[in-house]
């Protein structure tokens, strides 16, 4: 009696081209026994291949099968692994010409808002003075009649008791 053993095809991805051969691929034909006449020690198997060399033959096309489809997969993982490497580095070159714009407008920014020191010193002199000139002239126009005001209630006495004095007569 022949052992057949199924072996295990792993088949991740295939092409086209080798799922039509691992279909087209025609295993020997099974021929079954006929039913035992007489009390045998062991069963007969219902799929008993009709010959040791078919069995060995079609073994041989699953293992080529299988090699070809290793091959495929490995080709598959191959070409995924280098598309992940390719996309990695188109990221990465993407991200750093993003962070080069974003520098280059925090840049621009900077120097937009902050200027020189000396634009915004002089904006708050020329603020400074607009006020002091204000003031200066409120200053002139209103000089003689504070002076004025002060002199005459410094010189107008009106002498009167205080209210809180009370006067004791003797």
């Amino acid at each position: 009696m022949v052992s057949t053993t199924l072996l295990p095809v792993t088949v991740l991805a295939l092409t086209p081209v080798a799922l039509d051969r691992l279909q087209t691929v025609r295993l020997p034909a099974l021929v079954l026994p006929p039913p035992p006449l007489g009390p045998s020690s062991a069963p007969a198997s219902p799929l008993t291949p009709s010959s040791p060399r078919a069995t060995a033959q079609g073994i041989a096309t699953l293992l080529d099968a299988e090699k070809e489809a290793a091959q495929i997969v490995a080709k598959a993982r191959e070409y995924r692994n280098q598309r992940l490497k390719d996309a990695r580095g188109e990221a990465s070159k993407e991200i750093d010409a993003l962070r080069a714009k974003k520098d280059q407008e925090f840049t621009d920014f900077e120097h937009e808002h902050s200027g020189d020191s000396s634009t915004s010193a002089t904006e708050v002199q020329k603020q400074t003075d607009e006020t002091l000139e204000r003031i200066e002239a409120t200053f002139a126009s209103s000089r003689q009649a504070v002076v004025d005001d002060l002199l005459e209630r410094v010189v107008q006495v009106d002498p009167k008791l205080h209210r809180n004095l009370q006067m004791h007569k003797a």
